[in-house]
């Protein structure tokens, strides 16, 4: 089976063709149901209608048909990344300033593994947070394994307006 990173090179162009920023590729549901990911948006709200979902779906579709890099049957899952997004790229750590996120390391940093708080954007490849006590951390980019915002009032009120087009998603079953 081709790695994510190799997926996502195949992907992205496509995702890209179509107007849209790729957020993130993930297989999901282990060896009972293994299901590809695709997290997408439009640049401009940051969110994925039912259309947008459906034609990012048949490009990839036919992309996988054609180079069939994924052994056996899986289905394919193209969506919106919700409100209470993940955080996969070091620009989404900027653009959403001033939002909560919990951010997971690989390894400790300064003996913890896991950070919540403000995010402040970044300086370089460094990660800016502010934790709920006032203390604030900087996380190498390279060092988080996973984030995402936290689902608050400020965010949902903030998205509210972007909310009323619907964050959908659409899957496929690829033989």
């Amino acid at each position: 089976m081709a790695e994510i990173a190799e997926l996502e090179r195949m992907i992205e162009p496509e995702v890209k063709s179509l107007g849209f920023d790729l957020v993130r590729v993930m297989m999901i549901g282990g060896t009972s149901d293994p299901t590809l990911q695709i997290m997408a948006e439009r640049p401009d709200t940051r969110q994925l209608g039912i259309a947008d979902c459906e034609a990012i779906s048949r490009r990839v579709s036919d992309l996988l048909d054609a180079d069939d890099p994924i052994d056996g049957s899986y289905r394919l899952e193209v969506s919106s990344p919700g409100i209470d997004r993940p955080l996969t790229r070091l620009k989404d750590y900027s653009d959403w300033a001033g939002d909560e996120a919990r951010i997971i390391v690989a390894n400790p940093v300064g003996g913890r593994k896991q950070f919540s708080g403000t995010l402040y954007g970044t300086e370089g490849n460094q990660v800016k947070l502010t934790d709920k006590a006032g203390v604030a951390h900087t996380i190498a980019f390279s060092d988080i394994s996973s984030a995402k915002l936290l689902l608050t009032d400020k965010l949902i009120n903030a998205t509210a307006p972007l909310s009323t087009e619907g964050a959908d998603t659409i899957q496929t079953t690829e033989e």
